[in-house]
């Protein structure tokens, strides 16, 4: 008797299952990652073993490059918004409507006040360059960073100061900072810092 051939047919393999799965990680990995904010110098921070988080809401960063430049930025577009305009009012100085909102796009920031319009009328690529960064000045007789703060800390009042600074930082600028803040109340802060062991 001969055998009955079975027809071949393809197999045919459903993807529906799989891709709805991809997309529900995706969006999953998209929802809960948090972004990297854009500094304008990059910053290696000294190793230590403190775990305590930072919140990533009312907070005053502080950021000491290597050279002993000091940048400043707080949170909130509407906070930087008032920021900047009472500071260009107790300094002199004139920002048009478009230099202002420039600023509120921009977390940190380091230039003396009087060098912001210029610095705000730039290209976001001339921004970025190091030579256009020249940092707040923190000296005695031109402290305008602890204007920035005290301004700062009349906007939002429950903002918490973070220092970061560089590992080769000179310590003498640091110490500039600190004793800038003691001057005017600003006894409590934060060092921000990467846990030891962790890759940089």
């Amino acid at each position: 008797m001969p055998k009955v051939k079975v027809a071949r047919k393809s197999t045919h393999v459903d993807m529906t299952a799989m891709t709805d799965v991809a997309f529900l990680l995706l969006t999953f990995f998209m929802l809960t990652s948090n972004f990297v904010k854009k500094e304008p110098v990059v910053v290696f921070t000294p190793s230590s073993i403190s775990e305590i988080k930072i919140p990533e809401t009312n907070i005053m960063t502080i950021l000491i490059d290597r050279q002993g430049k000091v940048f400043f930025g707080i949170d909130g577009q509407d906070n930087r918004m008032q920021l900047i305009t009472k500071m260009s009012e107790k300094y002199g100085v004139k920002l048009s409507e478009k230099e202002i909102y420039t600023y509120t796009l921009m977390d940190i920031s380091g230039n003396p006040i009087e060098a912001m319009g210029v610095y705000l009328g730039m290209k976001m690529e001339e921004r970025d360059k190091a030579s256009n960064n020249l940092g707040i000045p923190v000296d005695s007789t031109d402290n305008q960073l602890r204007n920035w703060v005290k301004i700062a800390r009349e906007i939002n009042s429950n903002s918490r100061i973070a220092i970061k600074a560089d590992e080769t930082t000179p310590y003498p600028v640091i110490k500039k900072v600190m004793k800038s803040l003691q001057q005017i109340d600003e006894n409590r802060y934060n060092l921000i810092t990467r846990l030891e062991g962790a890759a940089i």
